[in-house]
């Protein structure tokens, strides 16, 4: 369950532009990516709170300074994804990472549908053995706390507490305010965040 990737979406949901910093993204990264590695899906509740994520600029602002603030060029990554991604030009995760590409085995390999998947997935060795033994690792951990401590497994299962509230934030342009209705913290108001995801 926890290394499922996501079902495909049409569209991100927020749409940004006009920050003068890139980090003023990263609450609104974080709630677009569901406070995990888009690569790897590590969560923010499993390590350290600060400096486990970084920004990602998908196509690298080295070959692309143009793209440094663009809101659709950044993704939220753990910091060993970002780095084994480095300066590569790689598939686009959120089109090749997803549940109708790629599905977790029971042995934690990820075996991919597609080329472009198998590429990406070799590109940030997310199969290496050490890579796998880490999915195993977690998902033992997670079984454990399942079976013996509930209020653990809510912790490594379930979302951060410090949810962003997107709606006091005034960023110079949002193209999809609707996005806000969605938004995980505005999701805990209502009282349908869920348990677990």
């Amino acid at each position: 369950m926890i290394f499922d990737y996501p079902e495909p979406q049409e569209q991100r949901r927020h749409g940004l532009a006009g920050y003068s910093a890139v980090e003023s993204y990263r609450p609104w990264l974080r709630d677009e990516f569901g406070f995990r590695c888009v690569y790897c899906l590590q969560r923010e509740t499993w390590g350290r709170t600060t400096g486990e994520f970084e920004l990602d600029h998908f196509k690298p602002q080295s070959l692309n300074p143009q793209l440094r603030l663009d809101y659709l060029n950044l993704l939220y990554a753990c910091r060993r994804c970002n780095g084994a991604k480095g300066n590569q030009t790689v598939g686009d995760p959120l089109r090749l990472l997803r549940a109708t590409h790629v599905t977790t085995l029971p042995d934690e390999s990820l075996p991919a549908r597609d080329h472009d998947t198998e590429r990406l997935i070799e590109q940030l060795d997310l199969n290496s053995p050490k890579h796998k033994e880490w999915r195993v690792q977690w998902m033992g951990t997670v079984d454990l706390a399942k079976k013996w401590d509930r209020g653990l497994y809510f912790k490594l299962v379930g979302f951060p507490k410090d949810l962003p509230d997107l709606s006091r934030l005034r960023p110079p342009l949002n193209t999809r305010k609707e996005g806000l209705k969605h938004c995980w913290f505005a999701r805990r108001q209502r009282g349908d965040l869920p348990a677990e995801y």
